[in-house]
């Protein structure tokens, strides 16, 4: 299904239904035929970053998309690189539609935190009242956990876990990654130190191993040095088979949260 609907993204019509406003760069929620919605996000309405070279956010949402893909997670929906998109050229991306009430990160109350979930930290709100950052102890965020890892992803927000109505989770917003300095910043910082289990590494083994053949697909968005630190990446997680700790020397948790 997947694969049709990656094919759908790059072949249909995209017409342009409006521009999500919450956004940082342009980001439009566009219809390619009846069934089918779509995120595109056209390069040129990107927002230069210091850190970043100009004009490369979108393309690291289409590398990404190919890394989670690599891994076997299935946790990026489909997305495509479109040339010939309304407002130039951009990436294209299955729009979901999330339930609000089954999220699997939250801020509450310390003395109302879910059972079975896990606290990352414990901060105050805006009026001074104690607050948790949490999230659900659940074996596809953890491998969320793992892919950002891999991703050096710099903002796993809150907002950009999605469960859908559907009941499936899905991992969006992927800009801001694929860095060669460390940038890891995360809401998914609940397993910190623990060992990975077995089957996310085995998957990081073999998206490493088609890293060292050669993986054209994410090549092609990422400088050397860039490919480079994402093998470095991948041979750290194998090496020490643990999920990341905070860096000292880098803000861990993305503001705002949501």
């Amino acid at each position: 299904m997947n694969d049709d609907i990656r094919r759908r993204l790059l072949e249909c019509p995209m017409e342009i239904q409006g521009r999500i406003l919450s956004a940082s760069n342009a980001t439009l929620h566009c219809s390619l035929d009846e069934d089918l919605a779509a995120v595109y996000k056209p390069q040129r309405g990107e927002r230069p970053l210091w850190d970043f070279p100009t004009g490369t956010l979108t393309g690291r949402e289409v590398a990404s998309f190919e890394i989670d893909r690599a891994l076997g997670f299935g946790l990026i929906p489909p997305t495509a690189w479109r040339e010939d998109g309304p407002a130039g050229p951009g990436m294209c991306q299955m729009w979901v539609d999330e339930d609000d009430d089954a999220r699997l990160v939250d801020v509450v109350a310390p003395d109302a935190v879910p059972s079975e979930w896990i606290p990352v930290l414990r901060a105050t709100d805006g009026i001074g009242n104690p607050v948790a950052l949490v999230h659900a102890d659940d074996e596809r965020l953890q491998a969320m956990a793992v892919l950002d890892a891999i991703l050096n992803n710099g903002d796993r927000k809150g907002g950009h876990v999605i469960t859908d109505v559907d009941g499936n989770v899905w991992a969006v917003d992927h800009g801001v990654t694929l860095s060669v300095e460390p940038k890891l910043r995360t809401v998914l910082w609940g397993w910190a130190g623990t060992a990975i289990p077995t089957q996310l590494l085995t998957a990081v083994e073999s998206l490493h191993g088609q890293l060292m053949d050669g993986a054209p697909e994410i090549e092609r968005w990422l400088d050397r040095y860039e490919v480079d630190a994402l093998i470095d990446r991948c041979a750290s997680l194998i090496k020490y088979g643990t999920f990341p700790v905070p860096n000292e020397d880098w803000p861990a948790i993305p503001w705002p949260v949501f």
